[in-house]
């Protein structure tokens, strides 16, 4: 039989993934999140920051970094400058990385919304993956004679009908990030 709630969960899931992204996405105030991406060359293999340094928000434009081992502040500085997409130029003074985070201009904060606007049209991907899953499963059901056409219908409505709430979860979460993006 089919059920519902299987791609409720799926579509959640790719509301959650969607939720991370944009909570990585800079607006100019520092946040710990905004490194999750990096990884360091440490111990012979790449690891994630976090697993090599405590990240911390000392104030609204300075990112922390203190290592659990002193020997990885130039690899964590460097893994730091070498991502291109953040724009951060950390500096170190032998016991911690100090990553200040400038002031987004206009031109700046315009290009975060376009990139956080691919991340949106990303999630809508996944969301449409899942109802094609959950169409799929309903017309075999319906091939094998498990469900009435009538049946078969109002699933198909009830799963566009969740899609369509999902879509509007992630425009909302979208309009809030534009938003706070864009203030000044």
């Amino acid at each position: 039989m089919f059920n519902i709630e299987v791609f409720r969960k799926k579509m959640a899931e790719v509301l959650e993934r969607f939720n991370t992204e944009v909570s990585k996405v800079r607006t100019g105030r520092a946040h710990p999140d905004m490194l999750s991406s990096i990884r360091v060359e440490a111990y012979g293999s790449l690891m994630p920051l976090n697993q090599v340094a405590n990240v911390t928000a000392s104030d609204a434009t300075m990112l922390l970094i203190t290592p659990f081992d002193p020997s990885t502040i130039p690899a964590i500085a460097g893994a730091i400058r070498a991502d291109q997409s953040l724009g951060l130029n950390p500096s170190d003074d032998g016991r911690v990385v100090r990553v200040p985070i400038p002031a987004l201009t206009e031109e700046r904060r315009k290009e975060v919304v376009k990139h956080t606007a691919e991340k949106v049209e990303t999630a809508k991907i996944g969301l449409r993956g899942a109802r094609e899953d959950g169409r799929k499963e309903i017309k075999k059901l319906k091939d094998d004679k498990a469900l009435s056409e009538d049946e078969a219908k109002r699933l198909e409505k009830a799963l566009d009908d969740l899609t369509k709430e999902f879509q509007d979860k992630v425009e909302k979460v979208f309009a809030d990030k534009s938003a706070e993006i864009m203030r000044l």
